[in-house]
């Protein structure tokens, strides 16, 4: 598989994983363990893990906004690797004065977009059965090391979907939105997966998943999470 992308990005190196309002589990158990204990496993080990996060006085320098803004990656790559710093997500989750960093992935065919949609089942309920646009998760401190944010762009995109073919990854934007309590500690650096093959599948929490145009996904809006209603309206001013 080819890989294409932007050479600058690759001299950026960071310390950190990121999901953007979904939550993965992760960790390994033995077959004895209980339901209840492995639950709880689950549980502690997200929110021990220490994510990357900037300070929001850092990453937003300017008057906040809402939805995805078009700006100078190097310099915001940069000032992440200058700023970074690592927290409990228990602790993150909750201190206003941080943002989680999470890369949000879209990916494009033909003029065509992968919509998505949660199984009911959600490891994270306020996204049970939501309709999204884009693949993201918490950059973690190990998953990170020796990685640029494209490499792991990359390695996060084929952990959660099955495709086959070659992939251009281009940054849009970034994503904010604070008009709620988990947009409060997150932002979204948004890349479009352009790929030449429409041979995608889903898996992990994944429900279903279709290739539409825009003006086919725009009959799902009103199901989808909020930051993929937030990136359908940037796509829509856009040509790609």
């Amino acid at each position: 598989m080819k890989i294409a992308t932007d050479k600058q990005f690759y001299r950026y190196q960071f310390d950190g994983n990121v999901e953007a309002e979904s939550f993965k589990q992760k960790g390994t158990f033995m077959p004895t363990h209980s339901k209840a204990s492995l639950h709880q496993s689950v549980f502690s080990d997200k929110w021990t893990e220490n994510i990357l996060v900037v300070k929001r006085t850092q990453i937003i320098q300017e008057q906040s906004w809402r939805g995805v803004k078009e700006v100078d990656f190097e310099k915001y790559l940069h000032l992440i690797q200058e700023k970074k710093e690592f927290l409990p997500r228990a602790e993150a989750e909750t201190n206003y004065e941080y943002k989680q960093i999470i890369p949000y992935l879209v990916f494009e065919n033909n003029h065509r977009y992968f919509l998505m949609q949660r199984k009911e089942s959600s490891s994270e309920s306020r996204l049970a059965s939501k309709f999204s646009l884009g693949i993201g998760g918490h950059l973690r401190e190990e998953d990170m090391k020796g990685s640029t944010l494209f490499e792991w762009a990359q390695r996060e995109f084929h952990e959660e979907i099955e495709y086959s073919g070659n992939l251009k990854i281009v940054p849009l934007g970034i994503l904010n939105d604070e008009s709620n309590d988990v947009g409060r500690v997150h932002i979204g650096f948004v890349f479009l997966i352009k790929g030449d093959s429409d041979n995608i599948r889903i898996k992990s929490e994944l429900q279903n998943g279709q290739l539409l145009t825009l003006q086919e996904c725009k009959a799902f809006y009103a199901g989808m999470e909020t930051w993929s209603q937030l990136v359908f309206d940037f796509l829509q001013t856009k040509h790609f």
